[in-house]
């Protein structure tokens, strides 16, 4: 044998053990992770109490300390937990005598100290240790973070909650009605055989969109600053371009200060959609999200591109006499049982008439239907395309549709720019949404050519 060779074997699984020991699957790597967790831990809850001069139970020596008591007893009977819930049971004893004991007291502002973070905190000091042992890293290091978020955001969390008004806790209950309770409850199977669109594709095209415009909702009501239209304006485009356009146009109308942004604003909306159609169309058909991105990515920046050079042109000429104006309304409620009734009914019609132009004259009747739905909500009518695609609808005649779809819809929002904002204010966005409108036409059309046989 030559000489060194086992310690050349054994180089070789340097390596594998430097990364075992990175990734925790070493009984001494889990050891150390949950001390540093619990110290962690530890040191978020001291700093946060002291920072509130308050004297509370727990901190950089004892939080380590539980975490160490719950995995030596975790280690004691893996199998039945009889040991760790011994501990587990004494520990909520004594948590349950001392917030007995302090019951009686009262923080600095003269409210009742009826908290149950301290406990709560000790509790999950005292299963770091055993879940660091059992589950993978993730979990307790998961754990410990949010522990730690939701302990030093207190003041945010509690100024958040005095600010939602109950009717946005309505809204987020029709959500996770929407997602958890109607959509696992409808059939996946066609009902008519004029469309194989099934209930629970309908469902999710509705969730699909509706989701997308909730987080537009959720972001322009609570995170986008006060009185900025341009941000308002940007997420409008996720939520309906058409309708922030419309807003938009109507406050140029009605307020000359609001002309630069508000003509900046209606471009970003139309540059924004295509970002929100693209993200809509992959949850159905990544096949054809990947086919129209270059189109839609292209026009998207260009349509950027224009807003902000029209925004720094005018800003170069007026100065601060353009005003900022007052920023977009707020968009309703995006999710109104009426108005997803009234899409998933739109989405099965479009669905059946796009089948038939389909059967009946080829790809020139999807044309057709493109260039006829685009001046209404256009959706529906994409939607229907990425499931329809799937199919025995070519891909390419799914993309030239969409791409013609969405150009009639931008000349339908350049007439109401001009109708509502006056023929000299809006005739700058108006310009810019006639530029995008030709060229997706453009793209259309070389795509038609190239892609889809006559």
């Amino acid at each position: 044998m030559p000489r060194g060779g086992p310690r050349c074997n054994d180089d070789r699984h340097v390596p594998r053990r430097i990364i075992a020991a990175m990734t925790f699957d070493t009984p001494v790597a889990r050891f150390l992770l949950l001390l540093g967790l619990g110290f962690f831990f530890g040191l978020a809850f001291e700093e946060f109490y002291a920072s509130a001069k308050q004297t509370r139970p727990g901190g950089v020596r004892t939080f380590p300390m539980l975490a160490l008591v719950g995995a030596l007893l975790y280690r004691l009977e893996p199998a039945r937990l009889l040991p760790l819930s011994v501990g587990l049971l004494v520990l909520g004893l004594w948590l349950a005598c001392y917030y007995w004991n302090h019951l009686g007291e009262t923080d600095a502002e003269g409210r009742p100290n009826v908290g149950l973070m301290v406990p709560l905190c000790s509790v999950l000091a005292y299963l770091i240790g055993p879940v660091a042992l059992a589950q993978p890293p993730w979990v307790a290091v998961g754990a410990t973070v949010s522990g730690v978020l939701l302990l030093t955001a207190r003041e945010k969390l509690h100024g958040f909650a005095r600010h939602i008004e109950g009717a946005e806790i309505i809204t987020a209950g029709k959500f996770l009605v929407l997602t958890g309770l109607v959509l696992p409850l409808l059939p996946d199977q066609p009902l008519t055989a004029l469309t194989d669109i099934t209930p629970h594709q309908v469902w999710l095209a509705v969730l699909a969109v509706c989701t997308v415009s909730y987080a537009s909702y959720l972001l322009q009501r609570h995170v986008a600053p006060a009185g900025a239209g341009l941000w308002v304006a940007l997420l409008g485009g996720f939520y309906s371009s058409t309708a922030t356009t419309v807003v938009l146009a109507r406050q140029i109308g009605a307020e000359p200060s609001a002309l630069r942004q508000g003509q900046t604003g209606i471009m970003l909306a139309t540059s924004v959609m295509y970002l929100r159609l693209l993200i809509i169309i992959a949850v159905f058909n990544r096949a054809l999200a990947l086919g129209l991105a270059p189109a839609l990515l292209g026009l998207s920046a260009a349509g950027l591109a224009m807003a902000g050079l029209w925004h720094w042109i005018t800003l170069a000429i007026n100065g601060a006499r353009a005003g900022h104006g007052r920023s977009a309304g707020a968009a309703s409620n995006p999710l109104e049982l009426g108005a997803a009734l009234v899409f998933a009914v739109l989405f099965v019609l479009i669905s059946m008439v796009s089948a038939w132009a389909r059967s009946q004259y080829g790809a020139t009747g999807i044309y057709l239907l493109a260039a006829i739905v685009g001046v209404s909500d256009i959706d529906p009518f994409v939607l229907s395309l990425a499931e329809h695609a799937t199919g025995d609808m070519p891909t390419g005649v799914g993309i030239v549709a969409i791409l013609i779809a969405t150009s009639s819809n931008n000349l339908l929002k350049a007439g109401y720019t001009v109708a509502f904002a006056g023929g000299r204010a809006g005739l700058a966005p108006a310009a810019a949404l006639a530029l995008l409108a030709l060229g997706g036409i453009g793209a259309a059309g070389w795509l038609a050519g190239l892609r889809v046989p006559g």
